[in-house]
């Protein structure tokens, strides 16, 4: 290879960065070469003063110099010099440079002992002289300045986190920390044919991108872009994603930053910040910037209020409202913001003028489960036999960040186990180690523990197959997974918006199953029915307390007011009668859970035996034993391609992925 095809002529030889850094090590070095070379030159030999009297009763001495009464130098004669270093033309010796020199000591036994040789007939000459060192007392305070200052630097270096944009000193500290992506090195790749199952707030967030592409297509007829979009929505489906899209779409500069960036031990930091963004933002307009998890700044100002970091943060909170829509706000700057808990955003944030527009993010139904499926499969080696729509079925309730998880997991296990191709039996294993966790293969059991097991699950079975409005059995198996799961029986809930009062009682008789028929079979009880236990109280204080479900507690719903720790929203009287009424819902599906199971004893006994044999049985395993459903028909899923949608409160839970119990 010639040396022409070697240079590349894009490549510019790498520049050395000049700093005030190299000015300071550039005079230590000076000063330091200038020291060593005055050492080096330094050859005068050390002697004593019978031994300059010995010089001078040879007539080898010349002259004496008296340094600052201290220090007497001695001269040779030249002849003396040839002699007792005849090399010193060749070396670094010098005519006019002192051959020896001996400490004086107290001046006037020197002057003695002087008068003394020179009445022997051996005078010499000597003269006072008196010199300063200057190199010695500047090193004495410079270089330690000099390292002071070097340590002052490092640290506040470290304190201020570095360099790069927004801090690279401690006094940039107030600089805005937002990452910006302008040009086509710092693009985002994700577009929006990334983001599925969210096609409405897609179609939201697109024309606000349309609008700082297309101003005129709108600005036309009068309107106005809104000037912030706030994205809410539970955790996993996609808010951040959406905004990442908006910023590989849009054409305009985009500045990213968390709410937590603003957040600092130093006062008034976080306003200086909110500033510095919305400065550098106008001079990019138009623009937009995206503030993710945006609670952490904007809580609602005045609750519980701490004196020092609550003032703070009120004060960054206060900043941001002005910046948005104050007294010297500019057009071309939209904010978007991302949260999950928008309750307790400040009122003056929500307003519109700040946040005009509010994009909901709900969890995917079943057309947005698929859609979000073939996305993830596009980057999976699977069979050309993988469905999914099938997969979207078996997921029901999966947030994307849990399809996500799915999805890798399969691939995880079909590599694992060494596959060419992902298969169905894959991703069946993947949704049982995201919703069950870790299978324990190595946790040994006592016989009769496993027996209890297989009972206690056998009776989830049997009630949820035998009831009309329980979910759709999918699997029910006595292998023990995560932390403290000994076995499961899975469901898979039907997707619908409303819940009726016969359906949560169905739900909550299933759930008992397993005590009922831990009970029936060997007339005790453990502690396995902990979990179900919970999910029964909280359905049943959902249903009395909030869904307004129980006759002598009447249409009342206590759900917005349970949330003040400090006051109860109802009376003693009132609290009691819940109590009893909770309780007596929970006793009477209970008593009809081990109604049903002593009807069933027969197919109880044949599916806890086949539970002990095979520790895993599907739906149609199930259907092979003790026959078909007789609600299989009408606890078919629905496919309506719309979510279930049940309030999210602490006393209920939503439809969990996959119903467990």
């Amino acid at each position: 290879m010639s040396d022409n095809e070697n240079k590349d002529p894009k490549k510019t030889p790498n520049k050395v960065n000049f700093n005030s850094y190299w000015i300071y090590g550039i005079i230590i070095l000076v000063i330091l070469g200038i020291n060593m070379s005055v050492m080096m030159n330094n050859s005068t030999k050390v002697i004593t003063y019978d031994e300059f009297e010995e010089k001078v009763a040879d007539k080898k001495v010349e002259k004496v110099e008296v340094i600052n009464k201290q220090i007497a130098n001695v001269f040779l004669t030249p002849e003396a010099l040839k002699i007792e270093m005849p090399d010193y033309k060749e070396s670094s010796y010098a005519v006019n440079q002192p051959q020896y020199q001996f400490e004086i000591g107290d001046m006037a036994y020197f002057l003695e002992r002087m008068q003394d040789l020179k009445k022997s007939g051996y005078p010499v000459p000597y003269k006072m002289e008196t010199k300063t060192n200057w190199l010695a007392p500047i090193m004495s305070w410079l270089l330690p300045l000099f390292i002071l200052v070097a340590i002052w630097l490092f640290i506040m270096k470290r304190v201020s986190g570095g360099g790069g944009p927004g801090g690279g000193q401690i006094f940039n500290i107030g600089k805005s920390k937002a990452t910006l992506f302008d040009n086509k090195d710092s693009k985002v790749n994700v577009t929006f044919a990334d983001v599925a199952g969210l096609n409405e707030a897609k179609e939201e967030v697109m024309e606000v991108v349309d609008f700082l592409k297309n101003p005129k297509k709108y600005t036309a007829l009068g309107g106005k872009i809104p000037k912030g979009v706030l994205l809410v929505g539970p955790p996993g489906t996609g808010k951040t994603l959406l905004a990442k899209a908006v910023a590989g779409e849009a054409e305009v500069p985009f500045f990213s930053i968390s709410g937590s960036d603003f957040v600092e031990m130093f006062v008034g930091v976080g306003a200086s910040r909110v500033r510095d963004l919305f400065k550098q933002a106008r001079e990019k307009a138009p623009c937009i910037i995206f503030i993710d998890e945006i609670d952490a700044i904007g809580r609602a100002r005045g609750k519980g209020a701490v004196q020092g970091g609550n003032d703070e943060r009120e004060n960054t909170l206060n900043q941001l409202l002005v910046e948005m829509d104050g007294f010297n706000t500019d057009s071309g700057v939209i904010l978007m913001a991302a949260t999950n808990r928008p309750d307790i955003l400040d009122s003056a944030l929500m307003r519109p003028g700040r946040f005009d527009r509010q994009i909901g993010i709900d969890r995917p139904d079943l057309v947005g489960r698929e859609a979000i499926f073939k996305v993830h499969l596009k980057n999976i080696k699977t069979k050309e036999t993988m469905s999914a729509y099938e997969l979207a079925e078996m997921t029901p309730g999966f947030a994307g960040a849990e399809i996500a998880n799915v999805c890798n997991e399969a691939a995880l296990i079909a590599a694992r186990r060494g596959k060419s191709e992902v298969d169905m039996d894959d991703f069946n294993y993947a949704l049982d180690r995201v919703i069950g966790g870790l299978e324990k293969k190595n946790k040994l059991i006592a016989p009769k523990e496993k027996e209890i097991i297989a009972y206690h699950e056998a009776g989830h079975a049997i009630c949820g197959w035998y009831l009309e409005h329980a979910s759709p059995l999918v699997k029910v198996t006595i292998v023990p997974r995560g932390m403290g799961t000994l076995g499961y029986a899975q469901y898979l809930p039907k997707e619908e918006y409303i819940t009726r009062t016969e359906a949560l009682l169905d739900r909550m008789c299933m759930t008992m199953g397993g005590r009922a028929a831990e009970k029936n079979i060997f007339n005790k009880i453990s502690t396995g029915a902990q979990s179900d236990l919970d999910q029964v109280t909280k359905m049943a204080y959902s249903m009395v307390a909030i869904y307004g479900m129980n006759e002598k507690v009447g249409n009342v719903s206590f759900y917005g007011m349970q949330q003040d720790q400090f006051s109860k929203p109802y009376s003693d009287d009132t609290a009691k009668l819940i109590d009893q009424e909770c309780r007596k819902m929970i006793d009477e599906q209970y008593d009809r859970a081990q109604a049903l199971l002593q009807e069933r004893s027969k197919e109880l006994h044949l599916l806890a035996a086949a539970l002990l044999d095979k520790e895993v049985l599907t739906k149609s395993d199930v259907a092979r034993l003790i026959g078909d459903s007789p609600f299989d028909d009408k606890n078919k899923p629905l496919v309506s391609g719309k979510p279930p949608i049940i309030p999210e409160t602490p006393s209920v839970q939503s439809p969990s992925p996959n119903d467990i119990v």
